[in-house]
């Protein structure tokens, strides 16, 4: 029989496994997000196609959802982990030694497939050795540590540039933070060889690779038996991940396009990752007292307006300053969003068999992730980025209107419908 204090022992050694690898992963993926228009910029990229590189990150990450499950659940947690981070480095030295746009687009589009296996593979891990009592606020607090990495990243990415004067240092800060990420793997005790297998473990696999195959076999056959919710509420959860991923590239296009120096740019996305990460607790215990609706619509909403006042200062004489004050009050709208996703999954979701539907859901969510970006690539190229950012705006309230409809429909499971 355990004692009272082996759970909070387990608790700490796996949170340190599991949540380390993460920060020091997000961080250097935050130290690159800032820079990708510039250095596709200096290989002669004009702004729509700086914007389309840019893209490629989530579009990895969409095209990495699809296989990740399977790989994770033959090779284990904690090797696909070490793979991921060995995988980016590869990706990101491809993008520093690209002769042209499109290696580094190639490069790119590698480092975000690292990083969906990297973070379905976390979930994985906490699933198999986090006991169900800790879940959700192990779970919560995973999600926090990848805002905490892309607070930090900027800052130490705005250091490197001004002490070597360019701006693709900021990739060796990614390859350092992978680097650091799979020596802290490899170094730590395995969980599984520490505390034995969890009761989760069934045969040679655990809960959470047994969890994420489920959720890749079934893909395609859950999305389309869970077609109408899917295409009702899935659609808003569509738009508030692209108006997420819209925001992250948006915002250093336009630095560039005002002429703002990378390191300023990438000061002022940390100074607005502060306050997104900031908020990060405040969302959840909104969700947890009053219900999703008065997350979900007002973060939206914010969303929404900021885009378009972002559109408007095109035309101001001082752009700079108002630059900085819409950075911030994005993050504001999607700071009080936070967890609003995987929330709304997990009261979706069949108690008794979630893996299914959580896939479904997460790859919906992707797919919005991975068109926002094309969407501003394009628009940028037909018209302008002042006209992409005000289409992006009008999505958000649109969003804002569908999921102000349909959530009450469907997410039974909330404190406001008891």
């Amino acid at each position: 029989m355990t004692s009272p204090a082996a759970p909070a022992f387990r608790w700490r050694s796996v949170g340190v496994a599991a949540l380390l690898p993460t920060v020091l992963f997000s961080t250097g993926e935050g130290a690159i997000i800032p820079v990708l228009p510039v250095t596709a910029g200096d290989l002669g990229a004009s702004l729509a196609v700086a914007g389309l590189i840019s893209a490629m990150l989530v579009v990895g990450e969409l095209v990495g959802d699809i296989p990740s499950g399977v790989i994770i659940a033959r090779i284990g947690e904690r090797t696909a982990m070490i793979g991921a981070s060995v995988l980016s480095v590869l990706g990101l030295l491809t993008a520093v030694l690209a002769p042209n746009p499109f290696v580094l687009g190639v490069g790119i589009l590698v480092v975000g497939v690292a990083t969906a296996v990297f973070a379905l593979a976390r979930h994985a891990f906490m699933t198999t050795f986090v006991p169900a009592e800790y879940r959700a606020r192990a779970l919560s607090t995973l999600g926090g540590t990848f805002r905490l990495g892309y607070l930090i990243g900027p800052f130490i990415g705005a250091g490197v540039i001004a002490l070597t004067g360019s701006a693709a240092s900021a990739y060796w800060v990614h390859v350092g933070g992978c680097a650091a990420a799979a020596i802290v793997l490899v170094l730590l005790p395995d969980p599984e060889r520490m505390f034995g297998a969890r009761a989760g473990r069934t045969g040679s696999r655990s809960a959470g690779e047994e969890e994420v195959e489920q959720e890749a076999q079934g893909l395609f056959r859950t999305i389309a038996a869970n077609r109408r919710v899917l295409a009702t509420l899935g659609s808003g959860s569509m738009l508030v991940s692209a108006l997420r991923t819209a925001r992250q590239v948006v915002l250093p296009l336009w630095a560039v396009a005002i002429g703002l120096h990378e390191t300023q740019t990438s000061i002022i996305i940390g100074i607005a990752g502060a306050v997104d990460f900031s908020l990060f607790f405040l969302g959840g215990s909104i969700m947890d007292r009053f219900g999703r609706l008065w997350v979900a619509v007002p973060s939206m909403i914010g969303l929404g307006i900021g885009h378009i006042v972002l559109a408007l200062t095109w035309f101001l004489p001082a752009r700079e300053p108002w630059f900085v004050a819409v950075a911030v009050f994005l993050s504001l709208a999607n700071g009080i969003g936070a967890g609003i996703l995987m929330t709304l999954g997990a009261d979706l979701a069949d108690p008794r068999h979630p893996a299914p539907f959580l896939g479904a859901w997460r790859f919906t969510n992707d797919t919005g992730g991975a068109l926002a970006p094309l969407i501003v690539s394009g628009l940028t190229a037909l018209v302008s980025l002042p006209f992409a950012s005000a289409v992006l705006g009008i999505m958000g309230l649109g969003g804002a209107v569908i999921l102000r409809v349909n959530l009450p429909r469907y997410a039974h499971r909330t404190p406001a419908a008891g």
